[in-house]
């Protein structure tokens, strides 16, 4: 189970990150992390990154060290890292590193309830869905490929991941609409049956209580009887 963080936002670990290669103001810590590329996996909004900071200072992690003012711009106070901050940070990276975790998409909740749909209608979707990745796959590549001749690897391996994480994505999505296109998705008449008939067929109605019992969920009334749901609502298949 992770850890209960002083401050939990991933932006703060960022923050921290930086400000423990030198004491900088919050526009350094901005500009440094966007020079990397960080702002790509953790938007910066002015608003929360100065949240982020205050919050980092009042408990403890980051301490201001002097106030500077050039001209007449606004008065930066420029902040450093505390012994306790620098301890959780690390233990921080540890934990994100070495520990993995459950993480859940909105992509997988709707393959969880996607028996509510048509087989068609969900086989249309998952070809748009498809060629969207691809579009997010040629940019990733492409940012990919101009931030490498100006940044160190070190500080894009994130970036890596993120283009490798899409690239099996789109893999898994087009192996399934293509079993729905050519129809070797197993269960695919009983699938496009029930949208017929709104009837579950007795040999799906056996697989879902089956399901549920090793699920532990209690039981349900029979589908499709009177006594039933009836299957009125769309998303009964999905148990």
């Amino acid at each position: 189970m992770a850890k209960r963080r002083r401050v939990a936002n991933l932006l703060a670990l960022s923050v921290l990150t930086v400000v423990a290669e030198r004491p900088m103001h919050p526009y350094e810590m901005a500009s440094v992390l966007r020079a990397r590329g960080k702002d790509r996996e953790t938007p910066i909004k002015w608003g929360s990154f100065y949240t982020v900071v205050r919050n980092l200072e009042k408990h403890g992690l980051i301490e201001a060290t002097e106030s500077t003012r050039q001209g007449g711009r606004p008065e930066r106070t420029v902040y450093r890292i505390t012994a306790v901050g620098r301890e959780e940070a690390e233990d921080w990276t540890r934990e994100l590193l070495g520990t993995p975790e459950r993480e859940h998409t909105g992509f997988e909740a709707g393959l969880s309830v996607m028996a509510g749909l048509d087989p068609d209608e969900v086989t249309a979707l998952l070809r748009r869905r498809l060629a969207l990745l691809r579009d997010r796959i040629a940019v990733q590549r492409a940012n990919l490929e101009v931030e490498r001749g100006e940044i160190p690897r070190l500080f894009l391996i994130e970036s890596e991941y993120a283009l490798t994480m899409s690239m099996a994505e789109e893999a898994w999505t087009g192996a399934l609409l293509a079993e729905l296109t050519i129809g070797t998705f197993p269960g695919l008449d009983q699938w496009q049956g029930y949208h017929q008939t709104n009837q579950l067929p007795p040999t799906m109605a056996d697989l879902m209580a089956r399901d549920r019992a090793a699920r532990g969920y209690p039981d349900e009334p029979e589908r499709g009887r009177p006594d039933g749901d009836g299957m009125g609502e769309r998303g009964g298949l999905a148990g």
